[in-house]
């Protein structure tokens, strides 16, 4: 089914779940962002303000650095080269490109680290925020320069996975980002998740995971990244998406959904929850068979083929029994 459980224990706790936080991106969404907006607010056109951002962003490996280097490209912006590259991490990316030093990254980068006053650039930043975009400014120590809007469309099987795992009986899901918190608002609605905790960096996800352990017992997180590894560790179960996902968080996870299908996710509840009552029947019965075989030993009614029922013909029926979870869809 494409599903990688390594271990029993794990499928038995996966049944036991009673929250799933998610990472969102490359997970509740495609991971494959794209650049929908560019706002100039200087004396920088579009196309420079592109081929700046290509130049920093050519150094990254994050997924929204990607959506830029891939924009300019169909663009056919400029190239520059950027030197001394920085990542900022959680925050953005800083480098010198034509002899001047920029910084690219989230409003917080230039309003907290930079301590930059956003007045003139707030309302593009909110109304890219309200349409479900992330806001990426770029600029210097000493002025924004322009605004990028990037998007990350929402994977087609994500809204039914969660409503598949409301129907299961999961009493809570959780979308964790390191998003602005109005992005991942109307993300969280869409998605139609039970709550969401946003502008997190990667120990605050490791964090989240433990209060929720805290509050509701077993808790399994579904993420991708490196940066998630912490969180699939803590967790009661870590589940990796196995296509998109790093090597970090694969050999962390105790599940990998093989083919990046979150449509899997609620098959393995299901097969977890279906497992622990066959588990639950299955003991029952064989002790129940070896109980009356006892029994049988007082006025001496035990033969030898009651004897061999209690013995192989229970295993085969326990057996026969836990073949029905070749059934589960």
């Amino acid at each position: 089914k494409g599903v990688l459980i390594k271990g029993g224990v794990h499928l038995e706790e996966t049944g036991r779940l009673q929250v799933i936080a998610f990472d969102k991106t490359g997970t509740l969404t495609e991971g494959r962002p794209k650049v929908t907006d560019i706002v100039p607010v200087s004396e920088l056109d579009e196309h420079q303000l592109l081929a700046i951002a290509r130049a920093i962003e050519a150094h990254s490996q994050h997924p929204l650095a990607s959506a830029i280097c891939h924009e300019a490209e169909h663009r056919d912006a400029m190239l520059y080269e950027a030197t001394e590259f920085h990542s900022l991490t959680g925050k953005g990316a800083k480098a010198t490109v034509q002899d001047i030093e920029y910084y690219i990254g989230s409003p917080t980068l230039f309003a907290d680290e930079l301590k930059l006053d956003l007045t003139n650039v707030n309302h593009h930043i909110k109304d890219i925020q309200q349409q479900g975009k992330t806001a990426m400014l770029l600029g210097t120590d000493k002025a924004v320069k322009g605004i990028l809007a990037v998007r990350d469309q929402i994977r087609s099987s994500s809204q039914d996975m969660i409503r598949k795992l409301h129907d299961l009986g999961i009493k809570q899901t959780m979308m964790l980002t390191g998003d602005n918190r109005l992005v991942a608002e109307q993300i969280a609605r869409e998605l139609g998740v039970t709550d969401f905790q946003a502008e997190l960096m990667p120990d605050e996800k490791l964090r989240a995971i433990v209060t929720l352990e805290a509050k509701y017992g077993k808790v399994a997180m579904v993420g991708d990244g490196v940066n998630d590894a912490p969180a699939l560790a803590r967790a009661t179960v870590g589940i990796a998406m196995g296509g998109a996902g790093t090597d970090a968080a694969l050999e962390t996870a105790d599940i990998a959904l093989m083919a990046d299908d979150l449509e899997k996710l609620p098959y393995t509840i299901a097969l977890s929850r279906k497992a622990l009552r066959i588990i639950k029947e299955n003991i029952s019965f064989s002790f129940g068979v070896k109980l009356l075989a006892l029994l049988l030993v007082i006025p001496g009614w035990l033969t030898l083929w009651i004897a061999i029922f209690a013995d192989v013909g229970a295993t085969l029926l326990v057996v026969l029994n836990s073949m029905r979870l070749m059934k589960t869809t």
